[in-house]
């Protein structure tokens, strides 16, 4: 039976007619409002092609509505189909999906004559747009009921076995807490009844119908749409107390085949998880370009605009470095820059090791900018002996109020989390995100990196951080280059998790590309080869790798004016060998001084 509706409009596809529609109070076989579509309403000739694998009972509907002769060629509008007797649907988004010949979300695209959406009349339904929801059923106190319950009869169900009758979607989550409180008292801890609460909260008042659901089963995710709005019922077993209707698609997606992005967000533990950040990613799932494509075509949107579900898709890609970078960069070969991406590429966080002055973060500032398209994309952070995970990802730090001035203690985001933020955010996904981290090896890395140790490692998982309580993930494009100077800390104490989790990449003055970078930056200045003779011969005396001097000291405009050489050597590379040669009876000037190197080189020819 018809409720207190207004009509409402249904604008087909393309520039096409409208069709109207009635919603009733009747309830279908799943708990949705039954729909109802007058003869004589315009249908669009064809349905989309992935009409059929997203909502598979519409589209056999309209199949079997068109044999039937209650869908037919129309007379009134050439060129598009009319139905020819009143239909009842068991919603309002399978008469749209029937009539637009695709996926329509029935709440948002039926509307009145001033153009409200049928949402905007229905009990319980929450403002904004529509959201991606994950409802965890595989294992309700040892039951799949996405099996047993969920996909046989189109439902979503959360257990609330001990909430008492007479919860309904206006329930503020103070409410709800005093209802948790009262039915879960004794049985719960006071984090599960918060979580609870939460739960509820979401699958009460902020779902609603047109949102997109998703579930695991049996290595399967699956996807449906909300179609009504909640009931609580008695539960037999007391494992589905409160339901939603749901249209669910016929057919799962593998797990393992799907993005990185989306198991980071379907690994959170918890039995309701927002997914509205991936929701692109959901909508696109089964589909070509082409299909979803087709689909856009059949959307009254901006032609101007790209679909999101296609957005998502392009590629994470890291340029492959150029000629023109190496011969900036004074490397030998373009083929090192090459194969340094390709190790970023496989393992996402990479550390340039060796002495002091070989360029470890000159290199890699401009990597990071080269590689992510620009400096925005590139934060740069240092590392010391009182860094703490607090600064690096987050924690609870005094702050000033801009106001009052006043200090309070408040959670505040670090470096990490700052970045990752930015990384994730949707338009940015496809874009290279770099963390350059300087002196790494100056911190108590176990201390400061914390859980993420296992997110480097694991980067579609997620973990949920001590401080804010927030589920956390690494996004897939973000890269962290880490620089180590060997001369403070030897390589070898670096501890196993930090060897498996980075690519170690050595710069050094024994090898390329360092050990002729001087020569071939003196070449492109036009200046004589001695500072590089001078470099060459200071490091053959120095008998230990890590203590050798890098090339940056003699590459600053200040070595080259009168006198400028002797006094960088001086001031800089002898108090560095002093340091080293620390109680050992060595005499510095007479080894390393640039008198006793000069007299070694050989004599320039005439």
């Amino acid at each position: 039976m018809a409720g207190d509706y207004p009509e409402f409009f249904l604008r087909l596809p393309n520039g096409g007619p409208r069709a109207r529609g009635q919603q009733t109070d009747e309830m279908g076989t799943n708990g949705s409002r039954k729909f109802v579509v007058g003869a004589g309403q315009p249908v669009r000739r064809d349905a989309v092609p992935s009409f059929a694998k997203r909502v598979s009972s519409a589209h056999r509907l309209r199949e079997q509505l068109i044999g039937d002769g209650l869908i037919r060629p129309s007379r009134t509008w050439p060129g598009w189909l009319e139905t020819t007797g009143e239909i009842t649907f068991n919603s309002s988004s399978e008469a749209a999906g029937v009539l637009s010949g695709r996926s329509s979300n029935g709440w948002v695209d039926w509307k009145t004559e001033d153009d409200r959406p049928l949402g905007d009349f229905m009990p319980g339904a929450s403002w904004g747009p529509n959201r991606a929801w994950l409802v965890r059923g595989s294992n309700v106190t040892g039951l799949d009921l996405v099996q047993r319950l969920w996909l046989p009869e189109g439902r979503v169900t959360l257990a609330a076995s001990r909430l008492r009758q007479g919860v309904d979607q206006s329930l503020s989550k103070e409410q709800l807490r005093t209802l948790v409180e009262e039915g879960y008292g004794s049985t719960a801890s006071y984090g599960q009844k918060q979580q609870q609460v939460e739960e509820l909260h979401a699958f009460l008042s902020r779902m609603k119908a047109g949102d997109t659901v998703c579930t695991i089963s049996d290595g399967q995710l699956y996807v449906g749409e909300v179609t009504g709005e909640v009931e609580q019922t008695a539960s037999t077993d007391g494992r589905s107390n409160l339901r939603r209707p749901v249209t669910w698609q016929d057919a799962g997606y593998v797990y393992d085949d799907l993005s990185e992005e989306l198991k980071q967000k379907l690994s959170i533990q918890h039995d309701v998880v927002e997914l509205t950040s991936v929701q692109a990613v959901i909508d696109g799932l089964g589909l070509t370009d082409e299909e979803l494509a087709d689909e856009a075509e059949a959307i009254e949107r901006d032609p101007s605009t790209e679909l999101p579900a296609i957005t998502v898709r392009r590629d994470l890609e890291l340029p492959e470095p150029t000629d023109a970078l190496a011969e900036e960069l004074h490397v030998h070969d373009v083929a090192w820059l090459r194969e340094v991406r390709d190790l970023l590429w496989d393992e996402r966080q990479l550390v340039l090791y060796g002495p002091p002055g070989t360029g470890k973060t000159y290199l890699a500032l401009k990597l990071a900018k080269f590689l992510g398209g620009g400096p925005e994309q590139v934060k740069l952070v240092q590392f010391h002996p009182s860094y703490a995970y607090e600064d690096f990802v987050e924690g609870i730090r005094p702050k000033e109020d801009p106001e009052t001035h006043e200090v309070a203690f408040r959670m505040t985001a670090g470096p990490l989390r700052d970045l990752a933020d930015h990384a994730s955010k949707e338009g940015n996904r496809h874009i290279p995100h770099f963390l350059i981290i300087d002196e790494i090896n100056r911190a108590n890395l176990a201390k400061v990196f914390g859980e993420l140790y296992f997110l480097l490692e694991y980067r579609d998982m997620s973990v949920q951080l001590p401080y804010s309580g927030d589920d956390f993930a690494l996004p897939p494009n973000l890269f962290v280059i880490g620089t180590m100077n060997t001369a403070d800390r030897s390589i070898a104490l670096v501890d196993a998790a930090m060897r498996r989790r980075f690519a170690f990449v050595e710069l050094s003055p024994r090898t390329e590309p360092t050990s002729g970078l001087l020569r071939r930056w003196l070449t492109g200045q036009a200046r004589g080869a001695e500072p590089a003779d001078l470099l060459d011969a200071l490091n053959s005396r120095i008998d230990e790798p890590d203590f050798r001097i890098g090339p940056s000291y003699l590459m600053k405009k200040g070595v080259y004016r009168d006198g400028g050489l002797e006094r960088t050597w001086r001031t800089k590379i002898l108090p560095l060998l002093e340091e080293h040669h620390y109680g050992d009876g060595v005499d510095i000037e007479k080894r390393y001084g640039l008198a006793a190197l000069r007299q070694s080189l050989p004599e320039s020819p005439a």
